[in-house]
Order: structure tokens, then sequence, then C-alpha cells
């Protein structure tokens, strides 16, 4: 069963999976496209670090609390032309129901590059979804997951 789930939360197209090794490769997916235009753009002092840490730790609290409306809101528009909001929700209720709400991430650090994000952290209690270098991309003011 625990295959199967990550199949599907990695068919849902996210980096919280334990199929996501962590090893950045030095190009993907997610080095491409829109996120990649704006890599230029100056970030305000405010979206440094801190504000990158805190979105990680509310996207991941969110994700294994099953909180769509929250999780789903954080995906940048790439990912959410990529997997649709049923499609996403069922992904997260079952990563509820497989892992229970209370995982919240750990050991937060980010890097900025502009309008770009790497996010590294532990998973509490589920090390086999701990994430290094996952990508966030700003958008709209905000930091989005953009690891689809």
């Amino acid at each position: 069963m625990r295959t199967r789930a990550s199949i599907i939360v990695a068919a849902g197209l996210l980096a919280l999976t334990a199929c996501s090794s962590g090893k950045d490769d030095g190009g993907s997916a997610s080095d491409s496209g829109p996120a990649d235009a704006e890599q230029t753009v100056a970030v305000p002092k405010e979206h440094e670090g801190d504000d990158l840490e805190a979105a990680a730790a509310v996207y991941t609290s969110a994700y294994f609390a099953a909180d769509t409306d929250t999780a789903y809101a954080m995906l940048s528009a790439r990912c959410r032309e990529e997997i649709g909001a049923d499609a996403y929700a069922a992904v997260v209720k079952q990563a509820k129901a497989a892992h229970g709400p209370d995982h919240p991430a750990t050991d937060v650090r980010a890097e900025v590059s502009g309008a770009l994000g790497r996010v590294s952290y532990k998973v509490q209690g589920l090390p086999g979804f701990d994430q290094q270098a996952q990508p966030w991309a700003l958008e709209d003011g905000g930091w989005k997951y953009d690891a689809c």
C-alpha cells in the first residue's frame, strides 16, 4: 500500500514524496518555464529566506492536514495547470489518511536567487519525505511550491 500511495503522490506531482531523491542534478522540469523568465527580478527584502521558510512550513502542514484550500493555493501557476484541484485534494487526503496530520517541517533552510528559491527541510516523523533543494517560485508577491 505504501508503494501505491507513493505512486499516487508522485502522480500528483508533489515533491513531498519519498520518490524525490532530494539530490539536485542541476536541472529539472521545475528549472524551466515561466519562473526562469522572472529569475532576474529583484526580490524585496521581506521575501528573502525567512518568508520562504515560513511558506514551506505552512505548505507542509497544510499538505499533511489535508487542508486542500491552503495547500492548493500555495502551488505555482505552472503546477496548478498540471494538477487539478480535485486530483490534488485526493492526494492530500490520502496523505493524511496514511500518515496523519501532525508532521511539521523542521530544520527549514531556504536559499533565494531572484524569484526562485530552494528549500531543504525534514518532515517530523516521516524521514522519507525530507526534502533537499525543493523548488519554489515567487509569484504575485508570495512564494509558491514549484516542484511539479
